[in-house]
């Protein structure tokens, strides 16, 4: 079966084509980073419209270069949630319109399930069951897999998450958007024994995230400096590691309580180097196996949505034949239970 990806829930139109029998075909990729710095964050309106230019020249693009037509796709997988509703409309109404076209089925994709999902595109593949930690611009959750579908969310943040506070962190020193990647860079440079940020939640029991308030202290800590390019520096080193420790802490904490020691590890900031380090002394420690996607599919990409939609699609399950167009700008993991 070939499926054809679709992602477009924030600022970023992936589109990918992936076949049973061969895997990935092709995928492609346009971020709008450029049209969002200047407003130092994303604008749901920009967003909407260039998700509207670019996807079918990114379609085409994917054609070609998997060498497949229209007429020899045999499903549609879009991202139908969370995210910005403006821009989850464009690709919910492509992808449903296109498979009417087309007469083949559709399914609307979750789009954390998707980054869940995207590790089983490497080899080796992580078995199940196993733990995931979702780490993205508007989620971090620790989550159990038992199966395709089936999962058990065990904490979330109640709420900045992790790539949030990365990148409102930044903004705050002055280091534009986006700001997570800008902000790792400048840590590299700060002094690690200057300060020592809090680690929040890690005092209490269960696996909830918590970071608005350690954006707080980073503003009050910056306060109290002469703002110059190393102290900077210094904060950033302390807010990262901050951030990186909670994380690690309530992974331990998951692996503990669930008796498991498989650990996917996902999402935009499953890219930052720290974490990759500090996780990687963990599963030594913990004699526990780390599976993390490809960078580049760290980030929001249509590879994950087509392969995740490839699961079900494959299957039989699909959306209902009606017209109606799902986008579901606030969706919980819990519902997904297919």
């Amino acid at each position: 079966m070939r499926v054809l990806g679709l992602e477009t829930s924030c600022d970023e139109t992936g589109i990918a084509i992936y076949e049973g029998s061969k895997g990935l075909l092709a995928h492609a990729l346009h971020t709008q980073a450029d049209i969002h710095a200047a407003f130092g964050g994303v604008v749901p309106e920009l967003a909407s419209r260039d998700h509207i230019r670019k996807i079918v020249p990114l379609l085409t693009q994917v054609l070609e270069s998997a060498e497949v037509s229209l007429n020899s796709l045999n499903g549609i997988a879009y991202t139908a949630g969370p995210g910005l509703i403006g821009a989850l409309l464009v690709g919910s109404c492509f992808g449903r319109s296109l498979g009417y076209a087309l007469n083949i089925p559709t399914l609307a994709v979750h789009h954390m399930e998707g980054h869940l999902l995207a590790a089983l595109l490497e080899t080796p593949t992580p078995h199940f069951p196993f733990l995931a930690l979702l780490v993205s611009g508007g989620h971090t959750m620790l989550v159990k897999v038992n199966a395709i579908g089936q999962y058990q969310l065990l904490g979330e943040s109640i709420d900045d998450a992790a790539g949030e506070a990365f990148d409102k962190t930044a903004k705050l020193l002055g280091l534009g958007y986006p700001g997570g990647p800008k902000l790792a860079k400048l840590a590299e440079t700060g002094d690690p024994k200057r300060f020592d940020f809090p680690r929040p939640l890690t005092g209490k029991p269960g696996l909830n995230f918590s970071f608005s308030g350690l954006k707080t202290f980073t503003l009050n800590t910056l306060r109290n400096t002469q703002e110059s390019l190393q102290d900077k520096a210094d904060i950033a080193w302390a807010f990262q590691e901050a951030v990186v420790d909670t994380l690690v802490i309530k992974c331990k904490r998951a692996m503990k309580e669930t008796g498991l020691t498989r650990l996917v590890v996902a999402g935009g900031v499953g890219a930052n180097l720290r974490l990759r380090e500090k996780l990687s002394q963990l599963a030594h420690t913990e004699k526990a196996s780390l599976y993390y996607p490809r960078l580049e599919f760290c980030t929001d990409n249509g590879a994950m949505i087509a392969f995740a939609g490839y699961q079900y699609l494959s299957r039989g399950i699909k959306d209902t034949d009606s017209l109606q167009i799902q986008a579901i700008p606030r969706w919980s993991m819990d519902t997904l239970q297919k």
